[in-house]
This record gives structure tokens, sequence and C-alpha cells, in this order.
């Protein structure tokens, strides 16, 4: 749990998450760490276009300003790039006016290791091994995936969140996935009063209730949502659960397997979180969506690779 912060809420992002860094990457892929460096120093002054999760930092950024200037909201900058070859980065964080100052260069190995001691809450990347090891760690994070898509709902951030794996523990999925439906139905009406464990996004997502409270509701900048797969009767024991934690969440769609996508266009989502490979392919192409390789589905998937 972020201790070093306080009150404040603390996003990790990668450079190639907040900006465009393909061409760059491309030339690291074929001609190496040399070269890429000298890359980056030749092109300095040549401004990053936004990456699949800057108009989410923005739009969090934009907190403290609702906030007169308080600031509750840090966004720290985690890179693989060294400072040298990073200096085109924050000139591109400049250009924009984003006000992110922290950062850790750590010259072509993993950053994941910091993010505990920056005190964040959760970790954006495009590196699935890096966000690994933060979920190994204790820290929500997620593996962006490449999108185009972007919300229309103006200044205001949305965020949406699967549950089983991903805001809660993925016991109940254990079941559905080692002894299938019929089971999974009866063991969730069963323990429909009994609240499931927490998942890694559980203290992000509380965290993000607390940030909530600042604001009055008519001027609420921030809105969550859980879009689960699930239908009646494994509905109560979520709302049961959220209830034991004292956690409110503004939306709740239970949607007994239909496909994410469409319902996650209709609420407008800046960013949903999903353990399941499949649900986040659907989601990207409405908006973007960072899969959370965590829980008994990745499991799966991981003794299944070549």
């Amino acid at each position: 749990m972020p201790t070093v912060a306080g009150r404040k809420l603390v996003i990790a992002i990668s450079s190639r998450a907040l900006f465009d860094l393909g061409d760059s990457h491309s030339v690291y892929e074929e001609s190496g760490l040399e070269s890429y460096s000298c890359y980056q120093i030749d092109h300095e002054n040549d401004i990053l276009k936004p990456g699949d999760a800057f108009f989410v930092v923005q739009k969090l950024l934009r907190l403290n300003t609702l906030l007169a200037g308080e600031s509750r909201v840090e966004v720290i900058l985690l890179s693989r790039n060294s400072a040298d070859t990073g200096l085109r980065v924050f000139n591109s964080i400049e250009h924009y006016g984003l006000d992110i100052s922290r950062a850790a260069f750590c010259g072509g190995e993993s950053p994941y290791r910091y993010v505990t001691a920056f005190g964040c809450h959760l970790f954006l990347s495009t590196d699935a091994d890096d966000v690994r090891n933060a979920l190994e760690h204790g820290i929500a994070a997620a593996t962006l995936m490449a999108s185009s898509a972007h919300s229309e709902h103006g200044d205001q951030l949305r965020f949406a969140f699967d549950g089983d794996a991903v805001l809660f523990s993925d016991e109940a999925e254990r079941i559905y996935k080692q002894e299938g439906l019929e089971a999974f139905t009866e063991k969730e009406k069963e323990r429909a009063k009994q609240p499931l464990m927490g998942g890694p996004f559980k203290e992000f997502l509380s965290a993000l209730q607390g940030l909530q409270k600042e604001f009055g509701a008519e001027q609420m900048p921030i809105r969550t949502a859980l879009v689960t797969a699930r239908s009646a009767p494994a509905h109560e024991r979520v709302i049961r659960t959220l209830r034991a934690w004292d956690i409110r969440i503004d939306e709740s769609l239970f949607l007994g397997g239909l496909d994410k996508g469409e319902f996650l266009k209709a609420y407008g989502a800046d960013v949903f979180f999903d353990d399941q490979k499949t649900h986040c392919e659907s989601a990207k192409g409405h908006v973007a969506t960072g899969h959370v390789p965590h829980g008994v589905a990745n499991e799966v998937e991981a003794l299944h690779k070549p």
C-alpha cells in the first residue's frame, strides 16, 4: 500500500505509454541501443506525439487545477531510457504543459522497482514484464494496448474496471474456470453475503474515491464504472462486497457474457482495465484499454504458451 505520498494519488507511467515512441523503438529493435541513443539525441527537439495514456494523464493533472492548485495528483515518469536520451521526453512534457517533474531513467533496465519507492497507486506501461513485476509487488498495473479511441466526455475522467481478478480477487473466477458456469453460479449464491477478497485494483479504486470526495456531486470530474461479465444471481455478492469495503462506484454493468466494447463506448471510458485479453481486444477498438496480467485466466494462458 503506498505510503510515501500521503494523501496524493500517484500514477507512474512509462515514456512509451505517455508518448508515441514507435519510430525510435523501431530503431532500437533494428539497430540496437547505440543507434537508438543517437537517434533520440539527434531528434531531442522534435516533439513527440501523444501516446495511448496521454489524454488520461492530461485529465488527471487537470484535477489539481480544479482543486485550486492543491497537488492531490502526481504523475511520475518511469523509463528505460537514460537521462541523456530521455531529454526528448522531457522537452515534449514541457511542450504540452504537463506538470511532471519526478522521473526515473533506468539506462535500459526495468523501472518497475521504483514504483513502490515512489508510493504509486497505479503503473501504466507498454511493457508486459514490467507490469507483471509491479503486480507481484502489490501495485495496480496494466499493459496499455494500442488504441485510437478517445473519450467524448470532455474534461471528465472516466475509469472502467472489470470485476474478478481486477477489483476483486480471482477466487470466484477460479471456480468458473475449473468447475464451469453452473458451479460458479451456485457457489456465488451460497456466498452472496460473504465479501470477496480485494484484487490488485482495490486500493487504486479506494484512492480514486478519496479524490472524488474532494469535489461536489454537481461538478464531479471523475466517474467510475464496474463492467463485468457477471449477471444475476451472481451480482449480489459484488454489490455486498463494495458495500463492505465502503467503496461507492458510479455505474455497474452486469452484462452476462455480452461483448463489453459497445457498452464501454456508450459509457465513454477514458480507460478500461480487464484481466482477460479477449475482453481487452474487444474493448480497445472503442476505448483505451489496459490488460491486467493477473489471476487464473493469465495463469492458464501462460501454460499454453509455446
